[in-house]
């Protein structure tokens, strides 16, 4: 049974229609992604569902006693009120009680006669275990400071707060748009995993295809108007629309084709006077709109040339850099190569943007020294609010870099030529740049650093407000992009794709170079955190096998077992791998899915536990 259904509806502003007459279900359970370019109408459309906006047609419905929760793009609050007071409802008594006994931790002496009455209450009421999971939350969100007021909060704490609130209200249905902007990638993994296992129904705008693969079972497309429903993964997703579109595009050739005969029959008869001619000429004008459909898909297109590079490109020697007692980069020396492509990670906070304002010269270090090439020709593209004057139109801002722009393969183009190139027709040309949505801004901002033809690329958060499909585009472009490249991105994929050399911020100041991009790292995290386990397991056995001058040997019981171990580990795994091709296979029962879910859970632990087990007993063997 559906939790929520949308039936006809539409919505339009002005004379531009984002969609209408769309009509589809979400089940209990499901994990639905909603995708689309920018300008589909996404946004738009959670608000609808959220009972944010009204529909101009048809109507939604959502299960009764199902508690909703939505999460737009720019949470706002009361900037009155606290970071507590904004997540939790303080009439409710439980959260009343948990923050008078967070007061008392606190101020001890001050509440020294209160708190044993208040850790009574917190028994009685069983409080403990939301008290766990509330210091878990807020801890992971890093939102430690619950009194600091609203009004003092950046942008992207808010959306912390925004969702500490829905993760602590666990809601049935969760409507969520771009969740991962603003998270460190240590937060979208944790989300992730958080989403993936929870029994919550889910939809989701997001353009991290990690998360959207891992998260979401189901996928919604905004497409031409209308809405297409596709059961199974991102990549199956992928493999259908192909198909899709291949076969629409077949279906409007053969109509042209046909229309062209019952053209030449209809010039060639006198008005039709008969029901068979009158139905032919009918089923004609049907035949002529079906023609009429394009397949033609606007895409964005990137062309721009970079400078040639110099043998020297960027020296860092020992610099360092801090804020009072904030220490951002103590010491670092690093030497740019060309094709450099360097991507970097690390918590929010730890200095990564004042790391790139020091590399563009915005900002000098407080020791140390930056050398720059004569023939470094930097281009940096900001995660900050756009600077351009609101009151400008969008051909006046590209006019004012160049009136005629030289593309990568010789030719010269106009400015408005380019523009149309980046989906800026006509129309959108001559607007103010107050009335671009927040994706148009931002990829008007990427041409205004491009068009500089720059041979040094500093990328800082480039995917927020950009639909996959440019970002699959963007990638495409730098991954022939032939100067310096400097990524800072949650993005897991982009970074993936274009990066292979991590320079990790750790906090303190300290930068790691590691060899790899990030999957690498994480993986080799990964690797190092297992062989720890190992070695804590194996420490202890090793040092009796020193106080006792014969070690141990195995005994009867646990050779037995030593040798069953793995065969059973074996037959684990085949029957977790059966059991995640079936999960893979595009089964649409999200009962049967939770339960197959489940169980590779169960199998993943028992593999560990005899894995452990069986690494111990390796031990005592001679």
């Amino acid at each position: 049974m559906n939790v929520l259904s949308a039936d006809s509806i539409g919505k339009s502003f002005s004379d531009k229609i984002l969609f209408r007459d769309v009509t589809f279900g979400i089940a209990q359970g499901e994990k639905v992604a909603l995708v689309g370019v920018n300008g589909t109408g996404k946004s738009t459309l959670l608000k609808i569902l959220s009972r944010q906006l009204p529909t101009d047609t048809g109507k939604v419905s959502i299960r009764k006693g199902i508690h909703t929760a939505f999460l737009p793009q720019h949470p706002e609050f009361d900037a009155h009120k606290t970071v507590w007071e904004s997540i939790f409802d303080t009439e409710n008594t439980l959260i009343q009680l948990l923050k008078n006994y967070e007061e008392a931790l606190n101020q001890p002496e001050q509440y020294a006669d209160e708190l044993p009455d208040l850790m009574q209450k917190m028994d009685d009421l069983k409080a403990w275990d939301y008290e766990t999971k509330v210091r878990e939350v807020l801890d992971k969100l890093s939102l430690k400071n619950t009194e600091a007021q609203i009004s003092t909060l950046s942008g992207g704490q808010k959306k912390r707060v925004a969702l500490a609130k829905i993760l602590l209200e666990e809601p049935d249905l969760v409507l969520l748009d771009e969740p991962t902007n603003h998270l460190d990638l240590e937060l979208i993994e944790w989300l992730e995993s958080h989403f993936a296992t929870q029994n919550q129904t889910l939809l989701v705008v997001t353009h991290d295809r990690y998360f959207l693969d891992k998260v979401c079972n189901s996928i919604l497309e905004i497409e031409n108007e209308t809405i297409y429903k596709h059961q199974g993964s991102y990549a199956y997703f992928l493999e259908k629309q192909a198909e899709r579109e291949a076969h629409q595009h077949a279906e409007i050739q053969k109509a042209r084709n046909l229309m062209r005969k019952e053209l030449d029959w209809i010039r060639r008869q006198p008005k039709a006077r008969g029901t068979k001619a009158k139905y032919r000429v009918e089923a004609f004008d049907e035949l002529k709109n079906k023609a009429s459909q394009s397949t033609h898909k606007d895409t964005l297109e990137i062309n721009l040339d970079s400078r040639r590079q110099g043998k020297k490109i960027m020296e860092l020697h020992g610099i360092s850099k801090q804020f009072g007692d904030f220490v951002t980069v103590k010491n670092f020396d690093y030497v740019f190569k060309r094709f450099d492509r360097i991507g970097i990670i690390g918590k929010n906070g730890v200095g990564k943007s004042t790391f790139l304002n020091l590399l563009t010269g915005m900002l000098p270090p407080d020791s140390g020294e930056i050398v720059k090439g004569q023939n470094t020709h930097i281009g940096y593209y900001t995660q900050e609010e756009f600077r351009f004057n609101s009151d400008e139109r969008v051909i006046d801002i590209i006019q004012s870099f160049a009136e005629v722009i030289e593309t990568s393969d010789g030719k010269q183009i106009t400015a408005s030529q380019l523009l149309n190139k980046f989906l800026f027709p006509p129309d959108l040309q001559y607007n103010f740049v107050r009335k671009l949505s927040g994706g148009q801004k931002r990829r008007l901002q990427l041409l205004t650093v491009l068009i500089q033809h720059p041979n040094f690329l500093i990328l800082d958060e480039p995917t927020n407000d950009l639909d996959i499909t440019t970002l699959n585009i963007l990638e495409d472009f730098l991954a022939d992009f032939s100067g310096c490249l400097v990524v800072v991105s949650h993005d897991r994929y982009f970074t993936d794709r274009l990066t292979d050399h991590t320079f990790v911020f750790e906090g303190n100041g300290v930068i790691r170079d590691f060899a790899g991009n990030y999957s690498d790292y994480r993986e080799t995290q990964i690797q190092q955190r297992e062989t720890q386990e190992v070695s804590k397991k194996i420490k202890p056995s090793s040092q009796k096998k020193k106080i006792k001058d014969t070690p141990r040997k195995l005994s009867y019981q646990e050779k037995q077992e030593y040798e069953g171990l793995e065969k059973e580990i074996e037959a684990l795994e085949a029957e977790k791998y059966t059991l995640t091709n079936k999960l893979n296979s595009g089964e649409t029962n999200h009962q049967t899915l939770t339960a197959w879910s489940q169980e590779i859970e169960i199998l993943t632990i028992k593999i560990e536990q005899k894995e452990e087990r069986w690494l111990e007993l390796s031990e005592l063997i001679d």
